[in-house]
Order: C-alpha cells, then sequence, then structure tokens
C-alpha cells in the first residue's frame, strides 16, 4: 500500500461556525487508508469541534494566541509542526488562518490549498487588504460557492486557479428523528400541536437576529399555536435576549445556548428561517435542509444558488427581510410544509452531498501534494 498524504489543516477556530463544523463531518467520509489528517487552530476557548475531530480519527492542536497578530506569529511553529510530522499538504480556510498558510508557503514551498468561506467585501478593510495582497501566495483557492468565486474574481483578480468546491451535508447522518423532536419539545413546554420556526445561528450582526425576532413577533401575534427555537451563542447575545424580552416573546421563542448535539433541535423545528444580510454557503442551513425543515430565506450570497425559490423553500430579497412573516404563513398548514421539507431534502441529496464534496477535495489533494516536497 501506498504511503499515506499527511494533510493539515489550519484554521482560527474549532468553534461551532460553518467552517468549523465541516471539519469533522468531512473526516468521517475521508478515505483515512490512504489520507492522514491533522489540524491546528489558535483560540483556545473555542473549542467544541475538537473532540468531535479526534473521535473521527484527526490529531489536533491548539498553538493558543489570543489574537490575530499572535495568530500570525505562529507560523514558525506551524512550520515545525510540519517538518516534524512530514506533512505534504496545507489546507486553510479563512482569512486569518490563510495568512499564516501562505507565510508557510513562501517559506517551507510546501503545497498550500485555501477555502474562502465568504465574499471579500464582507471582511474588514485590513483582513480585505491582506488577503488581496497576499491572495496569489498559494496554490489554489477553492470557493464554497459561484457567489463567493465571482467576488474572489472581481475584488482579487488572482492569478492562481479559483476553484468551486460546493459545501456539502451528510445526508445519511441528518435524518429527522421524530421521537427526538417530540421528546424536546414536551421537555421545553411547547405544545404538540404547535409549529415550530428555528433557525441556528453564531450571534454575529450579518445573522439579523434581531430582525428575525420582529419576524417572529409578527407571526406569533396572528398565530398563537406558533413557538420559535434560537440555537446558539456569540458576541450579540444580550442584545438579542434583550430584543425577545422587549417584544414579550420570553414565552414563545426558547434560546438553549450553544448545542454541539444539533439534529435533536432540528428534528422538534417545522419550519427553519434565516434572514442574513450575507453568507457563503450555509452549512447550518444544508443541515436543516437534510432533516426535512421547510424553508424559508433571505436570498443572501450562496443561498440562492442552494434554494430554489417556491421549488425547494421560499426567499426574499436581502433588503426585504419584512417579507419574510408573510412566506412563513403561507407554509404553516402541515401538508404545505411537509412537502416543502420532502423537496428541501431531496434537493441536497441530489447536488449538496457531503460525499460528492469530500471526494472532489480528496482529488485536490493528490493532484497538489504530488507537486510539492516535504519541508526539511
Amino acid at each position: 500500500m501506498e504511503p499515506k498524504i499527511k494533510i493539515l489543516h489550519i484554521i482560527k477556530s474549532l468553534g461551532r461556525g460553518g467552517a468549523e463544523m465541516l471539519l469533522p463531518e468531512t473526516l468521517k467520509l475521508h478515505d483515512q487508508q490512504r489520507f492522514e489528517f491533522h489540524y491546528i487552530y489558535f483560540l483556545p476557548w473555542k473549542n467544541q469541534m475538537v473532540e468531535a475531530i479526534r473521535e473521527a480519527g484527526g490529531v489536533v492542536h491548539c498553538f493558543d494566541a489570543s489574537d490575530n497578530i499572535r495568530i500570525i506569529l505562529r507560523v514558525w511553529r506551524v512550520i515545525r509542526y510540519i517538518r516534524n510530522h512530514e506533512i505534504q499538504l496545507v489546507h486553510c480556510h479563512l482569512p486569518w488562518a490563510g495568512f499564516v498558510g501562505r507565510l508557510v508557503h513562501l517559506i517551507t514551498r510546501i503545497p498550500v490549498v485555501y477555502t474562502e468561506h465568504n465574499k471579500q467585501e464582507r471582511y474588514h478593510g485590513i483582513t480585505f487588504w491582506l488577503n488581496k495582497l497576499t491572495f496569489n501566495w498559494q496554490n489554489r483557492a477553492l470557493a464554497v460557492s459561484a457567489d463567493v468565486a465571482e467576488s474572489i474574481q472581481q475584488n482579487i483578480k488572482p492569478s492562481i486557479p479559483v476553484q468551486i468546491v460546493l459545501n456539502g451535508v451528510n445526508t445519511s447522518a441528518f435524518q429527522r428523528n421524530r421521537e427526538a423532536g417530540r421528546a424536546l419539545r414536551q421537555q421545553l413546554g411547547i405544545p404538540e400541536s404547535a409549529v415550530v420556526l428555528g433557525t441556528m445561528a453564531v450571534f454575529r450582526f450579518q445573522k439579523r437576529l434581531v430582525e428575525w425576532l420582529e419576524v417572529m413577533a409578527e407571526v406569533c401575534r396572528k398565530h398563537h399555536q406558533v413557538y420559535g427555537i434560537i440555537v446558539g451563542d456569540g458576541p450579540l447575545k444580550e442584545e438579542i435576549e434583550h430584543k425577545r424580552s422587549a417584544l414579550g416573546l420570553e414565552d414563545r421563542i426558547m434560546m438553549p445556548g450553544l448545542q454541539t448535539e444539533v439534529k435533536p433541535w432540528l428534528s422538534a423545528m417545522d419550519i427553519y428561517i434565516m434572514s442574513s444580510v450575507f453568507e457563503g454557503l450555509p452549512i447550518a442551513l444544508l443541515e436543516a435542509m437534510s432533516m426535512e425543515c421547510a424553508i424559508v430565506s433571505t436570498d443572501a450570497g450562496g443561498i440562492k444558488e442552494l434554494i430554489r425559490h417556491e421549488a425547494d423553500g421560499l426567499l426574499v430579497q436581502v433588503d426585504q427581510w419584512k417579507a419574510l412573516a408573510q412566506q412563513v404563513e403561507k407554509l404553516l398548514p402541515k401538508e404545505v410544509r411537509d412537502g416543502y421539507g420532502l423537496r428541501a431534502r431531496a434537493r441536497v441529496e441530489n447536488e449538496f452531498s457531503l460525499t460528492r464534496m469530500v471526494h472532489l477535495l480528496e482529488q485536490i489533494y493528490r493532484q497538489e501534494a504530488a507537486t510539492g516536497e516535504i519541508p526539511s
């Protein structure tokens, strides 16, 4: 048997963001007879995915760094790790990990692949310009959607290849468990006859959860059988909790915090709502579709590549987020939302399978690893 190709993933944190959540899920499907996977992250307090990666067979290390400058200064420690473990290819995710990987490439010439999860114009000015100035210091860039790839071409005009590798979901693992959903509703005190609307997110401004609550307030005023669940945590938690209280929704909308195991929560939801102002290709939305949730969302970023309006879900324009309430009302009849839920799952099964994504990544790893040498 040929020796394994050793891959090192570098990412800023291993919390419950979309990019981070993909790592253990893809690892479960990778051919670990042919590949060996290592992971380095920098923010020790964001470690929710560490155990899942280790359980799936990955080797994980935290190179503790409290801010972005210290992350960059970890480059020599990363190089030592690469040399000691005979890593053959580095795969970086998101800009600050990408900067580290590009410096590693300049110093060692080891092949580096970078996955871009966001549109360039959404980054802070310093991040945007560092990304633009260093983007060609790597072998290949991967974009999670056509929208993200177009943003790279327009803003960076790269000389390296940019390839679209659509995010995927493990449809075998993410299947609706109706018993788990009923048990969770009972635990939360939600009536059996209720229609449950939900979302999962890191509480950041781009998710517009304050606006999400305003949409819920309008729906709840008209329909007393509607309840809501927001799974997640983040820097805007206090603002979101205050808004929920101000709208008088504390008894109608549950906020259970960060949940490592999300499948029971998705099983408890009938309709999944996103109010984002921008997105790449959101993993949480793919998971909700795989779990047969009916979808109502803004058409932010790659979402419009995933959801075909009135076929797989219902969409509104980003600046028309208030119209989400009217779209939700269309799904309140059970037969309508059940139909949309089944079509949402069929969409991800046919076009956004994680197996397909992993197969493409392994092709890329083989191609790029064959071009480099192990740093000495």
